[in-house]
């Protein structure tokens, strides 16, 4: 299936003394790398190894994403992760939407290996009453309209699909389902992102998150110019800035990723 030219993925080896530290970065539901781009750039631009994959089924149609599920989209992650692991001195994991449930998930399953995360609009949940009727629907129905370009700044575009895959969407939900019965085991650092006005993942997403993980060093901020796709919205620059912030306080101070003592 060919990859739209906005879909590519992103990577850089790291230069200089931030070479040590590694960064994943994971794009959303029904995205693509596109919407991290900027944000992987700004890191390599600082030194640091990135990587911005892209997950399978996206960046191509959404008929394709239908036959994939989180499985697929996870082991992209978890393969990737295990080469930063062995190319840098401590990774740090990034994620949007459910990107950000990805990331949470791959940080339950590997502790100390991960030095931290950043969570931008991390969905885990939703409060639609009508997920409840999606095991059958998905059956019936192949998609619904899609849910894309919430963003507020004036020409931005995430060329997300303009239909839900809804067989993705229930693998989505299974997702959610699994990692949120496991948030007690994320101890790492966390850097939480929160739009204060969102169209596409609920606050209960986020305080689910905030109220279930086991870690002591959170910070959460809440972004007062952005809607869901924060990393190309109109406070991409404060997200950019303080993940810097984040991971430089972490990796300069030797910080091991399954403590969080901050």
């Amino acid at each position: 299936m060919p990859v739209q030219a906005h879909a590519a993925e992103f990577r850089s080896p790291g230069t200089g003394e931030n070479a040590a530290v590694g960064v994943l970065l994971s794009h959303g539901f029904t995205g693509s790398p596109v919407s991290m781009r900027p944000f992987g750039e700004h890191l390599a631009a600082e030194g640091y190894g990135v990587a911005v994959p892209r997950l399978p089924g996206h960046g191509t149609t959404w008929q394709e994403m239908n036959t994939t599920g989180w499985p697929d989209w996870y082991a992209v992650l978890d393969k990737e992760l295990d080469r930063l692991r062995k190319e840098h001195d401590q990774v740090f994991l990034v994620g949007l939407s459910m990107g950000g449930c990805l990331v949470l998930r791959l940080a339950e399953q590997h502790g100390v290996d991960i030095s931290g995360l950043v969570l931008i609009n991390p969905s885990v949940r939703t409060d639609d009453k009508r997920l409840a009727v999606l095991p059958v629907l998905s059956r019936l129905v192949p998609s619904f309209p899609g849910i894309t370009n919430d963003i507020k700044k004036q020409g931005a575009d995430e060329y997300g699909y303009d239909r839900m895959p809804l067989r993705a969407l229930l693998s989505l939900s299974k997702l959610w389902k699994l990692t949120r019965a496991d948030l007690a085991e994320v101890t790492q650092p966390v850097l939480l992102f929160r739009s204060t006005v969102d169209h596409v993942v609920e606050p209960s997403s986020g305080r689910t998150v905030l109220s279930s993980i086991s870690s002591r060093d959170v910070t959460q901020t809440l972004l007062e110019d952005s809607y869901h796709v924060a990393t190309l919205d109109n406070d991409a620059p404060r997200i950019f800035a303080d993940t810097s912030a984040f991971i430089r306080r972490l990796s300069e101070n030797g910080h091991p990723g399954g403590s969080s003592d901050a």
